[in-house]
């Protein structure tokens, strides 16, 4: 499920949601809103997906 793996995004990068929300998707409320029952559509999941994989890559660097 996307929540779980924001949620364990959010946790191993010692990230704010609202600041993940708004580097993922602009949408500041996007992880509240999530908690709170919204389905993302493919688009969001997209780039949620992308964000996180991005990250971690340069990160790792």
């Amino acid at each position: 499920m996307l929540l779980h793996a924001i949620e364990r995004f959010l946790r191993q990068h010692d990230m704010p949601p609202t600041t993940f929300g708004r580097a993922s998707t602009r949408d500041p409320r996007l992880v509240f809103d999530l908690r709170q029952g919204r389905e993302p559509g493919d688009r969001v999941r997209r780039r949620v997906e992308h964000f996180m994989n991005t990250y971690r890559r340069s990160i790792s660097q």
